[in-house]
């Protein structure tokens, strides 16, 4: 009985050593060995590993790239106007083992994010005047404010065994006390400006209606002549036709017949048929055989 329990004791006691002898990483891992409070090792290699028992502790942090919101912050602009700045940071960590020493866990670390961030965020919008912030349009000016932030924090973040790989504004308010003061100049401004583009609109536009009426006319003028000028050119083309035409005495005699003909044809129109011509007419001695 002796021997026996001694055996399960044993098999205990090397079961125990076996569990608290090994430990497992995940792939988004990094386990640190800590000994009496210092790292002996770091690893980012995942699977089973192997650890001094009942004195190895480990510690794991994530290789992810983590994302914190920071809260809404004020900061003063070069006009002296407060502002709520809103913005996040996407970091992770780098060196496991300088993070442990100098943080040691990821609440930690937002703080230092936190502040860091702010501080300098409050230092470039200190270079920035309130109405170019809010009318900001230039999308290449933001990134250059972003990328100058983002330079700025990670260089002090690598000291803690952290990188940062992006900050971002998500937006900026008006504190309460002049955001319908900022509201109002800013559609007094936009006003003004369509008032502007109004007026240039309409020069612009008065201008070329008077150059599209100054060529219509030129065009009227000009086909108005043309057309004189072809009207005169047939008549003298009919005259020089009709010369050709009756150049005998016999020819113009029946030309002044046909001319007679078509006058008395026209005066007899309507229900009145009757006329007065004089004897020695050329149409009274038509009509009367003479």
């Amino acid at each position: 009985m002796k021997k026996s329990a001694i055996i399960i004791v044993v098999c205990v006691l090397l079961a125990l050593l076996a569990v608290n002898s090994i430990y497992t990483v995940e792939e988004d891992q990094y386990a640190c060995v800590v000994r009496f409070s210092e790292i002996i090792s770091t690893t980012g290699e995942a699977g089973l590993h192997f650890k001094l028992p009942f004195v190895d502790t480990i510690s794991y942090f994530s290789k992810a790239t983590q994302f914190y919101d920071i809260p809404p912050s004020e900061v003063l602009t070069s006009d002296k106007q407060n502002m709520t700045a809103d913005c996040y940071v996407l970091w992770r960590i780098e060196d496991p083992k300088k993070f442990y020493q100098t943080l040691g866990t990821t609440a930690a670390a937002e703080q230092r994010l936190n502040a860091t961030t702010y501080n300098e965020l409050k230092t470039i919008m200190g270079t920035l005047a309130q109405a170019d912030i809010i009318n900001m349009e230039d999308g290449a000016e933001r990134n250059a404010i972003y990328e100058g932030i983002n330079a700025k924090v990670n260089v002090q973040a690598q000291t803690y065994g952290i990188t940062v790989e992006d900050v971002k504004i998500k937006r900026f308010d008006l504190p309460q006390s002049n955001e319908n003061a900022v509201y109002s100049r800013m559609i007094s401004e936009r006003n003004q400006m369509a008032e502007k583009y109004t007026a240039d609109g309409n020069y612009e536009a008065s201008i070329i209606r008077n150059d599209v009426d100054k060529q219509v006319n030129i065009i009227i003028s000009n086909a108005k002549a043309e057309a004189a000028k072809l009207e005169a050119e047939g008549e003298a083309e009919y005259m020089r036709m009709l010369a050709e035409a009756y150049d005998t005495d016999d020819k113009k005699d029946f030309y002044e017949f046909t001319i007679a003909l078509d006058a008395l044809k026209q005066s007899l129109t309507g229900d009145e048929k009757t006329i007065i011509l004089d004897a020695d007419s050329a149409l009274a001695q038509i009509l009367t055989g003479n």
